[in-house]
């Protein structure tokens, strides 16, 4: 099949707009698989604990500042014990500087209590019964049994959402759970926990939302988002 080339200033571009979606997926892997073989998560956790109290901080805040916050959280209450016997205004004072401080402090102390009275403190590895934790929806179960249990769990989040259409990698999309189940159709079982993780840093450092860095991306040729605004960029 021959494509049309337009001329960018670096090079020569292919339009994979007619490209089929197997062969998209395939060369979007082939790239992230040589240019990012090591994607993992940049929020800073020792134990499956610390993971959970940092992924319910992080909706809708930064991994950086979640970081920040957790050092002091971390010392104040390093198991899920210490947290469980708190009133959740002693854990807003440690996360204040967050999205929704009152929400996620409630979250974390029943949480914990959760973990405790019906799990005996072990970080149970089904999605469904994580999502009876509070604070944890499909996305927060999603990462916590892809990163500490290496589960083909798609976690969709703002940025896997916006990258994943951009690219052409699902159409059509309304919800989360629609981009999920378009992803995990097409990327090989053993890679999706890895490919969660390249479309977060994609979309976190290249495919920005208002401004997406598309002469730095490498992704330009299969790219959808790319072939219909080229000559804007």
């Amino acid at each position: 099949m021959n494509f049309p080339k337009f001329g960018t200033g670096c090079g020569y571009y292919l339009l994979f707009l007619g490209m089929r979606k197997k062969e998209r997926f395939e060369k979007i892997i082939e790239y992230f698989k040589e240019h990012k073989p090591v994607a993992e998560t940049e929020l800073v956790y020792k134990t499956p604990y610390e993971l959970i109290v940092s992924v319910i901080l992080s909706a809708q805040c930064t991994d950086k500042r979640v970081n920040v916050i957790t050092v002091d959280l971390f010392k104040r209450f390093p198991h899920f014990e210490q947290m469980a016997e708190v009133d959740s205004a002693e854990v807003f004072d440690y996360i204040k500087s967050c999205s929704y401080p009152n929400n996620k402090a409630k979250h974390l102390v029943g949480m914990a209590k959760m973990m405790l009275e019906d799990f005996s403190g072990e970080l149970p590895e089904n999605i469904d019964e994580l999502q009876k934790l509070p604070g944890v929806g499909r996305k927060t179960a999603n990462v916590l049994v892809s990163v500490l249990f290496n589960q083909p769990a798609m976690a969709v989040d703002t940025h896997v959402f916006r990258v994943s259409a951009r690219l052409g990698l699902t159409s059509n999309s309304k919800t989360p759970l629609d981009t999920e189940k378009q992803l995990v159709k097409h990327i090989p079982e053993e890679l999706i926990p890895l490919a969660h993780h390249w479309l977060i840093l994609h979309g976190r450092y290249v495919c920005l939302a208002r401004t997406p860095k598309c002469k730095e991306c490498g992704l330009t040729e299969y790219c959808k988002f790319y072939g219909k605004n080229k000559n804007n960029n």
